[in-house]
């Protein structure tokens, strides 16, 4: 029964990255419709993470009072209702309010998501089904990298929004209609208990935030990558469809290499190794893709060993909280992230304007995997001081 609710979740949880791509395939349009330059159009992909500052933290304790099915449901409904309103922009306002639209449901449907991974699959191949969940979003962000650019210019860029409201709609029904919480999990119903038992220990609370660094400088990286690696390529002769096309390489192969780089960890029991290994592959890959007639191999590299330790990294959350403490753990884990995550892409995007080098960019989202190691350094340091939670 699990792997059929894993099988479920990745369905519907691939609607995110498909909603999150939809602004990023199109810039190009938006550019020549509306005249932004590319801080404004990291800024609008940023806000699609921006409403997490606010949100992240309240809806953990949506947990007490909501099932999951109806936290993630309703929020996969925001991000069809988001993708909606964007497509009646005539400026900026109006896709802000649309991309913002979307970062609300995004911030209810992956908090939940991942917190519902976690009640089926704790203690048993966490990693491995971690690996296989998160792969979602960048098969959600491949499937927008190609059919967005070719829906854009074929019936214009409002149309990328709506083929992607319109999945969002579909995993929405999914997920009301056919999850169910495990039976020994505390989530089969609201669980609307007075006093702060579902609240982290102070020392749950260090972990949480630590861990939240590690996903958060890796999910910048990859976004900042995304949004600026096609521009490298298409600066060096590439057509906008063969450079979304060469990009979502790295998308697609990460797909398998995340379940199969979970299984590594899980079987060998040395997560940290297989993580370093990862990381210094993805920021030799970066670092060489000034040489555009590499692109292909390096990007498949990228994907195959830099991006597959994402479960990895995820699973570090049920080493930071309780079984208990998970919807709560899961609004504090995600506030840091989109703390550093939401800035990044127009962080990006200034660089660019200033430098007038898409590899600047790139290199910001080398300097962003760098980060990710001596954050799991700091965790893992941290973890042997505070000692065992429980």
């Amino acid at each position: 029964m699990r792997w059929l609710i894993l099988a479920l979740l990745f369905f519907s949880r691939a609607g995110l990255g498909l909603q999150f791509q939809s602004l990023g395939s199109v810039d190009d349009h938006l550019i020549t419709a509306f005249g932004f330059d590319y801080t404004e159009i990291g800024t609008l992909i940023g806000m699609f993470m921006l409403p997490g500052l606010v949100l992240a933290l309240p809806t953990g304790f949506l947990g007490r009072y909501l099932s999951d099915r109806v936290v993630v449901g309703s929020g996969l409904g925001l991000l069809a209702a988001g993708g909606l309103v964007a497509t009646a922009a005539e400026g900026f306002g109006v896709l802000a309010v649309g991309r913002m639209t979307c970062g609300a449901g995004f911030v209810l449907a992956s908090i939940f998501m991942t917190k519902m991974v976690a009640d089926w699959f704790a203690g048993r191949e966490i990693a491995t089904a971690m690996g296989i969940v998160v792969m979602s979003w960048p098969f959600g962000i491949a499937i927008g990298q190609i059919g967005h650019e070719w829906l854009a210019a074929e019936y214009g860029w409002p149309m990328a929004f709506i083929a992607a409201s319109s999945y969002c709609g579909i995993g929405a029904m999914a997920i009301f209609a056919l999850y169910r919480s495990p039976q020994h999990s505390s989530t089969n119903a609201p669980v609307n208990t007075p006093g702060n038992r579902s609240l982290l220990t102070r020392n749950e609370t260090i972990l949480t935030v630590l861990a939240s660094f590690v996903w958060a400088f890796f999910n910048a990286a990859f976004v900042v990558y995304l949004s600026f690696a096609p521009l490298l390529l298409t600066t060096s002769g590439y057509a906008p469809l063969q450079a979304a096309t060469t990009v979502s390489i790295a998308s697609w192969v990460m797909i398998v290499s995340g379940a199969l780089c979970g299984q590594v960890a899980d079987r060998t029991r040395k997560p940290d190794i297989v993580l370093y290994v990862c990381l210094a592959t993805a920021m030799g890959a970066l670092a060489l893709l000034r040489q555009t007639d590499l692109a292909v191999p390096l990007i498949f590299v990228f994907g195959l060993i830099g991006m597959s330790p994402a479960g990895v990294i995820m699973a570090l959350t049920s080493e930071a909280m309780g079984p208990d403490k998970r919807a709560f753990g899961m609004g504090v884990f995600f506030s840091s992230y989109f703390l550093v995550v939401a800035p990044a892409p127009a962080i990006a995007g200034w660089l660019y304007d200033r430098s007038n080098d898409p590899y600047h960019p790139i290199l910001f989202a080398i300097a962003l995997l760098g980060l990710v190691a001596l954050s799991n350094v700091v965790f893992r340091v941290a973890q042997r001081i505070v000692g065992p939670l429980h």
